[in-house]
């Protein structure tokens, strides 16, 4: 029996996350003696090599099915997909289009008088005191306006209210005796001038209709002169999306082929951010579809249907029709922050972890106190964007990030080395990159790292190209100082820089929002995490560090953790009070059975499906409304069993300080979202574990060698002892200095910290008096 026969037909999964350095893919398959268990695998490449292959994550999984069948598959054989489960993405092609302004032509269509409301924005000034400002220039290419309008009138539900207010009934329908401004008290049933009732409850007053003939015309022009992508974004369409939908339907029989609907993707009020993030769809989806579909081409299916789900960026797996190019910015970091929310939360002790992924590009820095902290606006290089994302905080701070001495100062970043050419020792004559740093400094050993450089792809790292390149920046360092400083001294100055610059955004997260950086747990992860962990924690007083056996690919094994998601929003805009909460909570019923029967169809259901209920509230005569989801601690005063007031009422106090009493609170949509659960549970925490683990100090016999490592206090050691995890057994402690190393990733330990290996973390703990 050959081994491609012991494996069992779509039995492999494989998850791939797809970085600007790594492209790391962990896989899991049936162990043929024990088929209860699973054996894992993990693969790491380059994300772009293009002498050697197309597509890095295409590459991954030939090799991963390479390892796993005994078979050996040529580079650009299509891939036979039986053996396959399922493959999880997650990417920055779309992130990538978008920092590069390399997204898709497009044209915007908008209503007439509205041409340029996008390019003026909201008036913002992110950088009021620069003398050279230069606004990011709009993402489409083209505007066409649309000659329709409608807009909205009074509106109540008070049935005594005054003849100027317009009231509907049950169905619907305006009540006789209710004016609104240009009625004319009997409405018209058809044709402009007449009032309808929007998703929201509001009343909405058909002013002017497309003329579609006209419309036809317009669209047909333009995709005679090329355009295929176009976004909509009409007045008031968020609660009245008829008109966006007829023009939709025309662009699809001229052949657009692609088609962003502001109503549909984000039916929530406020035109400009919905409007920038329907031209984000348009501009990033084409290009995601375009590279989704080359991947796809890289396999053979033969009949089989290849299941593949994608990272959101709100950390939700979503399937090929739910995911676009809105949904993506986030969707590389997102693995990493489900990776160690999954595997660093304990239920019973409940202390916030900070999540610092160290990647080779940038630095991703997140939170997490139970729930995973979502925003809905974020901007992204000078866009702002109204989409689900979790809260990730990104600095220019990676192991690829360049060096470079400037104006007496050291600088570390913004600009990358990235994957090609890379940094100097990479052996592509890129620049020095803190990556260069660390290995000159002994916190990178050549013979334990990955040899996947040079033309061969089989060679070391090069520290002599980042010697040459350290000694003349060093030169000119001491040019510049009195006090000379040793090579050492100046290539850890960079290393200082890249740490101080790491811990800036997790004092945003937690100083900046009143809580105690020190009270927290650090989960390091990313390729570079583990250099820097250590003095990361101590700069901020942290006393605990977790990292996940798999910290280097956390990105891509929280793929394999992640749950499936779905969700549906409605436009809304009624107080909530006690005639109103009725009919809310009817709304949040149909949108839950709407997300479930989705679920379902995805292969979720039962006691697999958790359901979260959101309103998203504000006080009125303000514009600032908060996506509240209640917990039991909020509806145990009242017994409610979703006390949204408290929920909206306590946040609203968290996040400003202060709370509008006198004023009602509007409820401007309604939303609910489905979780499929990938797993019932992961087994104890590592904090149950640490707790009745028998420790063992491990004594320098167990070292499989020794190195010569710089550490800020003490210098040089030139005998610090090298471990391999994989020769570690549970329980062992390591203590400072230090290094321990697996095949994808190393971990220093500095003076004062010690180590101990759990199931599957290193459990960390630093000794704040030292170093």
């Amino acid at each position: 029996m050959t081994v491609r026969e012991e494996i069992p037909d779509h039995s492999i999964r494989i998850c791939a996350d797809r970085g600007g350095t790594f492209c790391d893919v962990h896989a899991s398959y049936p162990d043929p003696e024990n088929t209860k268990e699973r054996k894992e695998i993990v693969v790491k490449l380059l994300s772009q090599d293009t002498a050697n292959y197309k597509d890095a994550p295409t590459e991954g999984i030939r090799r991963i099915l390479e390892i796993v069948t005994g078979e050996k598959i040529p580079r650009k054989t299509l891939l036979n997909t039986k053996k396959i489960d399922y493959i999880r993405l997650s990417t920055t092609v779309a992130t990538n289009a978008l920092l590069e302004r390399k997204g898709q032509k497009h044209v915007l269509l908008i209503t007439r008088g509205f041409k340029d409301l996008l390019l003026i924005g909201n008036q913002s000034r992110p950088k009021i005191f620069d003398l050279n400002i230069r606004r990011p220039p709009p993402l489409y290419s083209s505007v066409l306006e649309i000659d329709e309008r409608v807009t909205l009138v009074g509106y109540t539900s008070d049935p005594n209210a005054g003849e100027n207010a317009v009231q509907f009934d049950e169905d619907g329908n305006v009540k006789r005796g209710f004016r609104g401004p240009g009625w004319d008290g009997e409405g018209d049933a058809e044709g402009p001038g007449r009032i309808v009732k929007g998703l929201s409850g509001e009343a909405v007053r058909i002013l002017r209709q497309p003329d579609l003939d006209e419309v036809k015309r317009d669209l047909q022009k333009l995709y005679d002169d090329g355009f295929r992508s176009i976004a909509i974004v009409f007045v008031h369409s968020y609660t009245y999306p008829e008109h966006e939908l007829q023009v939709g339907e025309i662009a699809r029989t001229v052949g657009f082929e692609h088609i962003s609907m502001s109503s549909q993707l984000l039916p929530m009020i406020k035109m400009v951010p919905r409007g920038v993030s329907s031209t984000a769809d348009a501009y990033l989806t084409p290009i995601l579809r375009s590279y989704l579909d080359g991947f796809f081409a890289g396999f053979d299916t033969s009949g089989d249907v290849l299941r593949v789900e994608f990272m959101g960026s709100d950390g939700g797996l979503l399937d090929l029709d739910n995911f676009s190019g809105l949904k993506s910015i986030l969707s590389g970091p997102a693995g990493g922050v489900v990776g160690y929310a999954l595997t660093s939360w304990d239920e019973e002790s409940r202390q916030a972890v900070i999540g610092l992924d160290v990647g080779g590009t940038s630095t991703d820095v997140s939170r997490f106190d139970g729930r995973y902290e979502v925003v809905y606006e974020t901007t992204t290089a000078g866009v702002t964007i109204q989409s689900p994302q979790l809260d990730i905080n990104t600095v220019a701070a990676g192991g690829g990030s360049c060096l470079a001495f400037r104006n007496g100062l050291f600088v570390t970043g913004p600009e990358s080395a990235g994957a090609d050419p890379g940094p100097a020792c990479y052996r592509k004559g890129g620049p020095l990159a803190v990556t260069d740093a660390n290995l000159l400094l002994g916190r990178l050993i050549p013979d334990y790292f990955p040899k996947i450089f040079g033309k061969s792809e089989t060679e070391p790292l090069d520290v002599e190209a980042s010697k040459k390149a350290f000694l003349e920046i060093a030169k000119t360092v001491n040019e510049s100082f009195e006090k000379k400083l040793s090579l050492d001294e100046v290539v850890y100055g960079f290393i200082k820089v890249a740490n101080e610059t790491m811990c800036r955004p997790i004092r945003t997260l937690t100083e900046s929002r009143g809580y105690a950086t020190s009270k927290h747990i650090l989960a390091s992860f990313g390729g570079a995490g583990g250099q820097h962990a250590c003095e990361i924690a101590h700069i901020l007083g942290i006393k605990t560090i977790l990292i996940h056996r798999y910290s280097s690919i956390l990105s891509a094994y929280g793929l394999a953790l992640a749950d499936r998601a779905f969700e549906l929003q409605e436009p809304s805009s009624v107080s909530y009070n006690a005639e109103n909460k009725p009919a809310l909570l009817k709304r949040l019923d149909k949108l839950e059975a709407d997300v479930k029967k989705d679920l379902k169809r995805q292969g979720f259901e039962g006691d697999r499906v958790h359901v979260e209920r959101m309103l998203n509230m504000r006080f009125d005569g303000t514009d600032t409304a908060l996506m509240v989801l209640p917990t039991d601690d909020d509806s145990k005063e009242t017994g409610e069993r979703e006390d949204f007031v408290s929920a909206f009422r306590k946040a609203y106090k968290s996040q400003f300080g202060f709370l509008l009493d006198s004023k009602n609170i509007i409820v401007d949509d309604v939303k609910v979202r489905g979780i499929g659960k990938t797993f019932d549970t992961l087994g104890p925490s590592v904090f149950e574990e640490i707790k009745t683990l028998k420790k063992n100090v491990v004594d320098r016999s167990k070292a499989d060698t020794t190195h010569s490592v710089y550490f800020e206090t003490v210098g040089r050691v030139d005998d610090t002892p090298v471990f391999l995890l994989d020769n570690l057994d549970i329980g062992d402690t390591v203590n400072g200095p230090a290094m321990i190393i697996d095949d994808t990733q190393t971990i220093v330990l500095i003076s004062g910290a010690g180590a101990t290996l759990c199931r599957k973390h290193l459990y960390i703990t630093i000794d704040s008096g030292n170093e």
